[in-house]
Parts: C-alpha cells; sequence; structure tokens
C-alpha cells in the first residue's frame, strides 16, 4: 500500500469513528415547531411517542417564522424543524445554509393568505388600489411569497408600498388596531386577521396561479448523513400520527390533545385541521412532492425572491436540498 493510499485509509478510517462517536454522544435532540399550528405530530409530542421510539429525550422549542429555524439550525440549536414553510427554507439554502427537505410536513393553500382592510372596500376585482399601501409581511415565508405572487397578478407596484417585517401574530395585533392596510399571515394569526377584512383570493384561486403553499421537514444536512437512523425514526412517527388522523377513529380525542399542545381552543384547531392535507410517505415520494415536483416548485419561488431584490442569487439547481433517503426507509 502506497503512503497516500494509507493516508486516504486513515482518514477514512477517522472519520468512520468520528460519526460513530458522534452518533453514540446524542441522547437528546431539541426540535422546532409552530404554536397555533396544529398538526398530528403534536398528539404524538405531547403523548411521548418521539421519546419512546427515539429512545432519547425529544426537546421542542417554538418558533414564529420560518426563517428564524433556518438560523436556529443553522446555530446548531436546532436538529429538525417541522412544517417550515418552503420559502424561508429556500431562502436559508440559497443563502448558504446547508439545510435539506426529509419530507413534506403539510399543504395548506387555506391557511396562509393576505388580508385586506375591511374600510378600504379593495377585493380582487379593484386590487389595483392597493398601490400605496401599508401592509405587514413576515418576510422570506411562504405569506411573503404568496404576497409577492398576488400583487404581480394584480398588477400592484410593490416598490409604491410601505412594507414591514411582521411575524403574524404581531401583524394581526397591528391590523386590528388599524395600523396597516394588508396583512399576511398564518393559522390562529390569519383567522384574526380575517375578523377586520377580507383575503383577495381564495386558496383554490391562488393554486390556479401556481402558489402552491406546502411546509416541509427541515434538518441540517450534516444531521441527515450522521443520524439518518434517528431521522427515519422521527419520520416514522410523524407518519404513523399523520395516519392515525387519516383514519379517523380517534380524531375528537386528537383534536383535544392537539389543540392544548398548540396553544389553541379545540374548535379553532379543529377548523384549522380540516383546510390541511398531509400527505402520505408514498405520495411524498412521488413526482408532485419530492421526487421532482418540489425541486422545480422551489426554483421558481427563489426567482420570484430574486426579482424582488428579497435574496441576491438563486441555486442553479435544488436537487441536493431534497434528502428522500430517510423518508424511503418508513414503513407505509
Amino acid at each position: 500500500m502506497t503512503k497516500q493510499a494509507r493516508l486516504k485509509a486513515t482518514l477514512s478510517a477517522l472519520a468512520l469513528v468520528a460519526s460513530a462517536q458522534s452518533a453514540a454522544a446524542m441522547d437528546e435532540i431539541t426540535v422546532g415547531y409552530f404554536l397555533e399550528w396544529p398538526m398530528p405530530f403534536e398528539y404524538a409530542k405531547a403523548t411521548g411517542m418521539y421519546d419512546e421510539a427515539l429512545g432519547m429525550k425529544v426537546n421542542w422549542v417554538s418558533f414564529d417564522a420560518g426563517t428564524a429555524m433556518s438560523a436556529a439550525m443553522a446555530s446548531g440549536d436546532v436538529q429538525i424543524s417541522v412544517s417550515q414553510g418552503v420559502p424561508p427554507f429556500v431562502v436559508g439554502v440559497s443563502g448558504g445554509v446547508d439545510l435539506q427537505i426529509v419530507d413534506v410536513a403539510v399543504s395548506y393553500s387555506e391557511n396562509d393568505n393576505c388580508v385586506v382592510a375591511e374600510a378600504l372596500e379593495i377585493d380582487k376585482t379593484n386590487a389595483k388600489e392597493l398601490d400605496g399601501k401599508k401592509v405587514g409581511v413576515p418576510i422570506g415565508t411562504a405569506a411573503h411569497y404568496g404576497f409577492l405572487k398576488q400583487m404581480d397578478h394584480f398588477g400592484v407596484d410593490i416598490t409604491t408600498m410601505e412594507i414591514v417585517d411582521m411575524a403574524p401574530a404581531e401583524g394581526a395585533a397591528a391590523f386590528a388596531q388599524g395600523n396597516l392596510d394588508m396583512v399576511c399571515g398564518w393559522g390562529g394569526a390569519l383567522r384574526r386577521m380575517k375578523e377586520h377584512g377580507n383575503v383577495l383570493l381564495t386558496g383554490a384561486e391562488k393554486e390556479e396561479l401556481g402558489i402552491l403553499v406546502f411546509d416541509v421537514t427541515s434538518v441540517p444536512a450534516s444531521f441527515a448523513t450522521e443520524h439518518a437512523d434517528v431521522l427515519t425514526k422521527f419520520l416514522q412517527v410523524t407518519a404513523d400520527a399523520n395516519a392515525m388522523w387519516a383514519e379517523g377513529s380517534k380524531k375528537d380525542e386528537m383534536v383535544a390533545v392537539i389543540a392544548k399542545d398548540a396553544g389553541m381552543d379545540p374548535a379553532d384547531a379543529a377548523a384549522s385541521l380540516a383546510t390541511f392535507t398531509f400527505p402520505t410517505v408514498a405520495e411524498q415520494l412521488g413526482p408532485k412532492w419530492l421526487g421532482g415536483g418540489a425541486q422545480e416548485f422551489m426554483l421558481g419561488v427563489a426567482q420570484v425572491f430574486v426579482d424582488a431584490g428579497s435574496i441576491p442569487q438563486a441555486l442553479k439547481s435544488y436537487a441536493d436540498t431534497v434528502n428522500t433517503g430517510p423518508l424511503s426507509e418508513v414503513k407505509h
């Protein structure tokens, strides 16, 4: 064996040892999620199913925007983010954050939107009147992407608008006080926004324009590589909780637990869940989602953000930002 070959073999062995030590040392993980965003995984979260399946403590931390999730994963504070919006994921990876999508968490075109103040009497027939108005938008999120696409559709010049970066809950409060002409968000905050205004387009109308709205489970690429087995176990629990919800016999029990965990009234949680779709593992691995559709969609999202000046440039391809390996091992 040559000196170069021996060195290569030694380095490979050291890498394997380091990886094994890293895996062995992991006795807990931290997972990010959203409050007021009720999903079946929260039933598993609240009943300890993740801890039991993974054989370790799972810590949970809530966020108010997907951009903050990216930052937390980049810093190493969070290992898994559940239901991160595709736009903030695209913003992160386009900016050099090494993240990967490992499943499709939820599709929800009816539960992410922009609302116009009722006093303005603006709807889709006169939306051009939004020129020059003040809008609260969580920048770099699915709501921001939807806002940009809708304004482009209606021919509204966003350079004339005063755009304020606001998390949905913050935006809803400012909107209720009459400090914004339009506000964008999701979940419980969106419901509160609708109490003071109207949407321009329904979920179905947005989908016709190619405005898909779905979230993913995302992880640092290094975590996916070093702890693929842990990730598969985590995704298995999520898939099992989704299947339990779809089966239907435990929905009342699940809604009560999910609502409490999400910090919501059970009726509100049920109303939100009714607007959500949770693709099966087989569907997620198919062409519409992680089999190619999501990668193509991310290119389009990135271009919208580039055109709006929100990010300097897009990646040439988003294929490497999707890792279906762990999900492929989930039993379904």
